[in-house]
């Protein structure tokens, strides 16, 4: 039969039902041929097939809850029975192992009906058998029915229960190692993003100034002075140490910047982030223009940020990415059509747009203006309950990508 959870409980309550019944059939036959009763060979035999009908059931494999072979083996087991309550009225006894394979086997809105056809059943043998009627005669087949009703629905609640407990246990286990293996992929990106910045800002920007009063000094000195030859190949030197430098900050960058633009980043993003429930689009209005790896990195991060809270908290079907260059500045949005929330209410510290506390601020409205700061922007962010979110990061553009001469 069901071997859906074999566990100790359930396997003692069948080893339980098994031998009740099988009890419950010796006792028939027993008195059938130990009172000399008119059919008492038939009882004995009609008790053995039952018997066996019953051990078959249980070793079959496609006797399973709820099926058809499970119903066609409880219709032979009731029709043995019924035939053993004709000839004698000890079977009715057997009725209360019947409650809980009906109850077990058949569907709720079966096995109730099945129950109180099989009471009435004993209740009727009872009588026609000609036997003393008293409050016994109805209340004990009712009881046993009732007692076996409460056993199994109330073993099937908790079972149903277990089982859901069993899979919030996996689904945790689970969620903990993505968890565990998004907070390593995560602080191994920043570290790389700090690394990248602390070397652009320090030891790139040293270089580059190095070499630019290195060819200031190589312009001063005469063409054939001895010093001029030191001068030039400290500058080359200088040079191929900034293109070195440059190098470790490309390698360093975040993954979707190593491969294209940052608009082809955004793009992919998009992408990423696109489901059947939120359609994510991306815009990029303006000429393109080239922008030091600081503002890419920052521009994208807090695209990512945006989004994820977007995917996180707003509950919403649509948003946009924009990407626009101005004259002498670039500007990111991220624009949804969720529930939004107040920015007023979010206490200084930072919150999600949810409201609860974000771990981290990993992706916090705090990082994201801290990040936008860090470059002399701003980052603004419009939102109200139902209205939707837009978060806005405006960068000025560095003088080399406006295309000014450098002094």
């Amino acid at each position: 039969m069901d071997t859906r959870a074999p566990t100790p409980v359930a396997t003692g309550l069948r080893l339980c039902l098994h031998a009740l019944l099988a009890g419950l059939l010796t006792l028939v036959a027993v008195r059938a041929v130990g009172d000399g009763a008119p059919h008492g060979t038939a009882v004995a035999v009609l008790a053995a097939v039952t018997a066996a009908l019953y051990g078959a059931g249980v070793l079959a494999s496609a006797v399973q809850p709820h099926t058809r072979a499970a119903a066609v083996w409880l219709a032979g087991l009731g029709a043995l029975w019924l035939a053993l309550l004709v000839l004698s009225p000890d079977a009715l006894w057997v009725a209360f192992p019947l409650y809980f394979l009906q109850l077990h086997l058949l569907p709720v809105r079966r096995g109730l009906p099945a129950v109180v056809v099989t009471a009435a059943a004993a209740i009727v043998s009872f009588l026609l058998h000609g036997q003393e009627v008293t409050p016994g005669t109805f209340i004990g087949p009712l009881l046993g029915a009732a007692v076996a009703v409460a056993t199994v629905l109330g073993y099937e609640a908790l079972f149903r229960e277990s089982d859901r407990r069993r899979e919030l246990i996996e689904e945790l286990v689970s969620t903990r190692a993505e968890l565990a293996a998004a907070e390593r992929t995560a602080g191994t990106l920043a570290e790389r993003e700090r690394l990248a910045r602390e070397i652009h800002d320090t030891l790139a920007q040293g270089l580059s100034s190095i070499q630019l009063l290195l060819r200031a000094a190589e312009r001063t000195l005469p063409g054939d002075a001895p010093a001029t030859v030191h001068v030039r190949r400290a500058r080359e030197a200088a040079q191929e140490n900034l293109a070195e430098a440059r190098r470790f900050v490309r390698a360093l960058s975040p993954p979707d910047l190593e491969h294209g633009s940052l608009a082809g980043a955004l793009s992919r993003l998009s992408a990423r982030a696109s489901t059947p429930e939120l359609t994510v689009q991306c815009a990029v209005s303006g000429t393109p223009v080239e922008m030091p790896l600081p503002y890419e990195v920052t521009l994208l991060r807090t695209a990512q940020s945006a989004l994820a809270n977007t995917v996180r908290h707003a509950d919403a079907r649509r948003a946009e990415i924009t990407l626009s260059f101005m004259e002498t500045s670039v500007s990111l949005d991220v624009v949804d059509d969720g529930r939004g929330f107040d920015p007023s209410a979010l206490p200084r510290g930072g919150q999600n747009r949810s409201g609860g506390d974000e771990p981290g601020g990993g992706f916090g409205l705090p990082a994201m203006r801290a990040r936008a700061r860090s470059l002399g922007g701003t980052l603004s962010v419009e939102s109200a309950p139902g209205q939707g979110t837009a978060v806005a990061v405006t960068l000025p553009l560095p003088a080399a990508a406006r295309g000014e001469e450098v002094a």
